[in-house]
């Protein structure tokens, strides 16, 4: 069986790229604990926004998906979820909130994994949340004539719990020991998981959710406050191409995860720049904010393009300031119906 040892990325030589990763994400993660600490109520108009976007990109990514209408009523908790796609939105809520309010008290254990799993498939009437897989699972894609192939075949059934208890111990020793920067183990970990595979199903949703859970426990919270999730099914095709490329020669011990590391390096700097970003707008009004935002803005833009910069207003809210822009003369308005966009003035 592949064997883990995550310490020893400590003799590994880095390229300048992984080095510049690096140092940018402490220098913004400097820059935000001190908006932490300045202005703590316009951070906490972040949090909810992050929550839903977390839970609806998350799902998104596999093809579950509801109308936004139903989504915001799950994410209230004001309705119980009907279709099996809101059963499984409705559970990564659960998980999502579960890591978000307890992360300090949630160690890196084979245990603790599957109770988060269990939570994610709490509303379904699965049978496998939980539970590691009892069969063989493959990792699947489609080529150009329609037809799905093997592209990796994650570890056997048998094999997993045995997988999973080693990539555990290999994190916390490897982080306790405090030779390896954090921000390269917790990669390694995830593309390690992710080609184990030890689900029948869920483990890109799980993947994700412990990208977040070991980065808070590690001290980086962006999550908290800018959707990792959104950023990645915004770029799920790098996504997909960094854990391919990854993944030659995993069970023989000769894979590189560089592909893997540069890609959630990459996700979490951006993570971190929209974070300084949105926290310029949120302190503004409305109005202010809308206009902020379209400044940020080269040729055509859509409504859609500014709610994602104003997470603090609602996509009403949004509409209504640019309807007063275009009355100020300050942009112009193009097309009609779903094809509306709009264009700057200046």
């Amino acid at each position: 069986m592949r064997r883990f040892d995550y310490s020893s990325l400590k003799n590994k030589t880095w390229d300048n790229e992984i080095i510049n990763y690096l140092s940018l994400i402490h220098e913004e993660k400097g820059k935000q604990a001190v908006y932490l600490r300045q202005r703590t109520e316009d951070v906490k108009k972040l949090v909810e926004i992050a929550k839903i976007q977390s839970t609806v990109s998350s799902n998104a990514i596999e093809g579950i998906r509801t109308t936004d209408t139903r989504l915001r009523q799950l994410m209230g908790e004001k309705t119980a979820p009907r279709s099996r796609d809101e059963k499984e939105i409705a559970g990564y809520r659960d998980a999502l909130n579960t890591v978000h309010e307890n992360f300090e008290y949630i160690p890196l254990t084979p245990n603790y994994i599957l109770q988060l799993h269990k939570i994610m498939f709490s509303h379904t009437d699965s049978a496998f949340g939980g539970s590691f897989k009892n069969v063989q699972n493959y990792i699947s894609a489609t080529g150009a004539d329609g037809k799905a192939y093997a592209l990796f075949t994650p570890t056997a059934p048998y094999e997993t719990p045995g997988a999973m208890r080693d990539i555990c111990d290999a994190f916390n020793f490897a982080v306790g020991e405090g030779k390896v920067d954090p921000l390269l183990i917790i990669p390694v970990f995830i593309h390690d998981f992710l080609c184990i595979h030890p689900f029948i199903d869920g483990n890109g949703r799980m993947s994700r959710l412990l990208t977040t859970l070991l980065l808070y426990r590690s001290g980086y919270e962006i999550g908290r406050y800018i959707s990792l999730e959104s950023k990645i099914e915004k770029t799920k095709e790098s996504y997909y191409d960094a854990l391919e490329e990854s993944q030659n020669g995993w069970h023989e011990g000769e894979d590189d995860p560089t592909p893997f590391i540069k890609y959630l390096l990459g996700t979490i700097i951006a993570a971190y720049r929209d974070f300084e970003e949105r926290m310029e707008l949120v302190a503004d009004s409305p109005l202010e904010t809308v206009r902020n935002a379209v400044r940020t803005q080269i040729g055509k833009f859509t409504k859609s393009d500014i709610a994602d910069l104003c997470t603090s207003m609602s996509a009403s809210s949004v509409e209504r300031r640019l309807r007063e822009l275009c009355a100020l003369g300050e942009i112009e308005k193009l097309g009609g119906g779903r094809t509306t966009c709009y264009v700057r003035k200046d």
